[in-house]
């Protein structure tokens, strides 16, 4: 059982006269309040959290469209490798006259990033708890501005490595800070989709990518490369203006003690005359009452503290789902184009089936809106993908047995498989995954704790990023279609790990989750144990001692 430590109200929030008699009255209506707003927020439908929530929901996609930048440079790198102007620049001459950009080149800009991820990662999870959501976002986007002349200029591939590895460092901030926005903006009907929108915002910023390539097919100059680079800049005045005058996230507010600022950011987020029964006031005490929770079962707030006592199970939890997202064969089903042009599809005709995969990630997490909107949880649909991406990806390796004399119709068919593969990944583990890690963790390591996740998940990218090129390439290992049954392989282990390990979080409240957790609740009684955040008193008073307390009703 949890003991809660008394919230800290300092003298200045008590009229001058109070006792401690009064002291303790403000405690128990801070925890009435807190037991008030979270009873609302378990029976807040979605229809609801729409009509009391826009201008939250209008914020959190603004912030989370700064994903959409990184989308749009995976879009760009990838498919300029099969992009002549790019080659002719970068690459180097073969021996039948064409240019093409090393294999070790390809791996050192693909990687380069992810290397550059991984330090903007550590970075936000110092910078960001210590100075706000919106001026870490400002300063990436500032910094953003400048690395983006390097790419425009950049007159050798190694300036463009170097481009790389700086973004990098932003795009890392940007992984995590927009989920966990999302996360402390919205209320629990709403959190699946915000959270997960991050995920439509990667897919449309991959659509501009690949639509901008295809625009300068037609030109064989310089500029075929450098406009697709410079278009970059289109993304930063928007952003700018529009992350300067977006509110603090509340829960960043009261971690620092900031409480009227607060109320106006939580204000600024919701639309309170569409919901008379919406009180400031409860809402705020309710992130109280849970900081006051985190506080006394976290010992402290570093790195450090995401792997000591209950903490390194939601640590471990968070860096498993996102480094699935790369072991269950992500990095293979990039090489659709690959497969369309080894059947003969040549000139744009790949790249219009590279739009459509594309596509499948803006409509496959809408598709996973409306799974959700029917009562499937987070856990069932990670679950259900997964065993949708395993037997995808073995069905590829059994195409790899069709005879060679059937070339066409096996890359026809691997490739078509892999956009069947995309549409189980986007429904479930590449959607779900946002939501997942913005939930399990707790909201006093959050930051950190996705950070960290998201360090994962490019470690794992990196591997996958060097094993692919070889499983595939000709002159390599040339696995071709077999490589299916690596990842297929992979898929599977993820899955067993996942079914034992991965708690069901809809539907409930984050002090809810800190209770769970702390209790060590087996993930899969998640869904089904009784918990009520508020049956420990304050002062580590059990339930029956507990001081009755009544909510005031304002007139």
């Amino acid at each position: 059982m949890v003991g809660v430590a008394a919230p800290a109200i300092g003298p200045d929030e008590l009229p001058p006269r109070e006792s401690a008699e009064g002291h303790s009255k403000a405690v128990d209506n801070m925890f009435s309040n807190a037991a008030s707003a979270t009873d609302k927020e378990h029976k807040m439908t979605l229809r609801e959290g729409l009509r009391l929530y826009p201008k939250a929901i209008a914020w959190s996609v603004l912030i989370s469209s700064i994903c959409a930048m990184e989308g749009y440079d995976v879009a760009l790198i990838g498919n300029f490798y099969a992009f002549a102007p790019f080659n002719e620049k970068y690459g180097v001459q073969q021996p039948d006259g064409s240019y093409q950009v090393p294999a070790r080149w390809q791996t050192g800009l693909s990687n380069g990033a992810q290397c550059g991820q991984i330090l903007g990662l550590i970075v936000n999870g110092l910078a960001t708890e210590r100075f706000g959501y919106r001026k870490v976002i400002l300063a990436c986007l500032f910094w953003l501005c400048g690395v983006t002349a390097i790419f425009f200029c950049a007159p050798n591939i190694q300036t463009l490595l170097a481009g790389e590895i700086l973004a990098g460092i932003p795009w890392g901030v940007f992984q995590s800070i927009a989920i966990s926005y999302a996360a402390e903006v919205c209320p629990v009907a709403l959190r699946g989709y915000l959270t997960t929108y991050g995920n439509i915002c990667w897919g449309w910023g991959q659509l501009v990518g690949i639509g901008v390539i295809k625009g300068m097919f037609g030109r064989t100059d310089q500029w075929a490369y450098r406009i697709p680079y410079g278009l970059m800049w289109m993304w930063y005045p928007p952003l700018i203006i529009g992350v300067f005058f977006a509110p603090e996230s509340p829960w960043w507010l009261v971690r620092r003690g900031r409480i009227d600022d607060a109320k106006k950011a939580l204000r600024r987020l919701t639309s309170s005359k569409r919901n008379p029964a919406f009180d400031v006031d409860e809402t705020v005490d309710m992130i109280r009452h849970t900081t006051e929770l985190e506080n006394d079962i976290t010992s402290g707030a570093s790195y450090i503290d995401c792997f000591k006592g209950i903490n390194l199970r939601r640590t471990e939890i968070v860096c498993a789902i996102w480094a699935t997202q790369n072991l269950s064969g992500n990095t293979f089903s990039n090489y659709s184009t690959y497969f369309f042009e080894q059947a003969g599809l040549t000139g744009s005709i790949p790249y219009d089936f590279a739009m459509g995969q594309y596509g499948i990630n803006i409509m496959g997490t809408v598709g996973a809106w409306g799974l959700m909107a029917l009562g499937l949880g987070r856990r069932t649909l990670f679950l259900s993908g997964l065993c949708g991406l395993c037997v995808t990806l073995l069905t590829m390796g059994f195409v790899g047995l069709v005879p060679a004399s059937q070339e066409y119709a096996k890359s026809m068919a691997t490739g078509s498989l892999m956009l069947v593969w995309a549409t189980f990944y986007q429904l479930s583990v590449g959607s779900i995954a946002f939501s997942l890690v913005a939930e399990i963790s707790t909201r006093r390591l959050q930051i950190k704790t996705v950070a960290l996740g998201r360090a994962a998940y490019n470690v794992a990218a990196i591997i996958s990023n060097v094993l692919t090129p070889y499983m595939i390439n000709p002159t390599a290992w040339n696995w071709g279609n077999y490589a299916g049954f690596f990842w297929g392989g992979s898929c599977f282990l993820c899955l067993i790990y996942h079914f034992f390990r991965l708690p069901e979080p809809t539907g409930r409240t984050f002090a809810e989750l800190d209770i769970l957790f702390e209790r060590k609740v087996p993930a899969r009684k998640f869904k089904t144990a009784e918990v009520n955040a508020f049956d420990v008193a304050l002062h580590h008073q059990i339930a029956e001692d507990k001081p009755n307390a009544e909510h005031v009703e304002k007139v």
